[in-house]
């Protein structure tokens, strides 16, 4: 007789609390396609930043409790495809850039084309993401990460309604604003993952009155305020990553003759 096999049975079961937070956020997502169908945009706009919400809930909650899994890391990433690369390109599609085939057949193309690139870049982001688990530095990501890529294409089209203007009014600025948004994704430019942050239980004060400040405002004008603060940080990867590098460019180059000490 064959001894009895010593590998231990793969775990059939999943974990529930971080999975069933990946759930509500898609949950989100497919809502904000629904109702961009239906046009109420704003609705689509807030139901996309509930599913970055809980996005980040699930992730976090995963880590603390020790319930991280390969299943989780995989049904993650197709949650966020879903509420944050298909759902923000059919909203701008619906909301604006289909009003560019009243321009003629190239003018609807282009349309579709630059949700397409959105929604592509997202996906590649996330195929990229993916790969580099367990490789890439925590601490930063390379790319705008697919969220935040979202979150920056959502808050223009909520600081446009709350303008009290149309899609169709910007029909020529959404088109700039999804492939940036779509490229900024795809880039090798170095964000902060605020995935390390706060290192320890304690931080400084001044922390604590920034975020008062933020939620004032938020609670003032939320449109122009995510918008102000998603345009900050799409901008802080490449300053970020260009002032890096002229750093270390300046470190390696040699000195000139003569400028040497003893």
């Amino acid at each position: 007789m064959d001894a009895p096999s010593t590998q231990p049975k793969p775990h059939r079961g999943i974990y529930l609390l971080p999975n069933l937070l990946t759930t509500v956020a898609m949950f989100a997502g497919f809502y904000a396609i629904i109702a961009a169908i239906g046009g109420q945009y704003a609705d689509a706009v807030i139901a996309i930043f509930v599913a970055a919400l809980f996005d980040g809930l699930d992730g976090r909650v995963a880590r603390l409790t020790n319930t991280q899994s390969a299943f989780g890391v995989q049904y993650d990433s197709l949650s966020d495809l879903v509420s944050f690369g298909v759902a923000p390109a059919l909203v701008l599609y619906v909301w604006s850039l289909q009003s560019l085939r009243g321009l003629g057949p190239a003018w609807g193309k282009l349309g579709w084309a630059a949700a397409f690139i959105f929604a592509a870049c997202g996906a590649l982001r996330l195929a990229r993401f993916n790969t580099q688990v367990g490789v890439a530095d925590k601490r930063f990501f390379q790319g705008l990460a697919i969220p935040a890529g979202a979150g920056l294409v959502m808050s223009y089209v909520w600081t446009v309604l709350d303008l009290g203007l149309t899609g169709a009014q910007v029909q020529f600025i959404t088109p700039v604003v999804a492939v940036v948004a779509g490229l900024l994704m795809v880039s090798r430019f170095r964000y902060y993952s605020f995935k390390s942050w706060p290192r320890s239980d304690k931080v400084p004060f001044f922390w604590l009155i920034l975020i008062v400040l933020i939620l004032v405002a938020l609670a003032m004008n939320p449109p122009r305020v995510l918008f102000s603060i998603a345009v900050i940080y799409a901008l802080s990867g490449p300053i970020v990553t260009l002032w890096g590098r002229a750093r270390a460019r300046g470190r390696r180059e040699p000195r000139a003759p003569g400028t040497h000490t003893p």
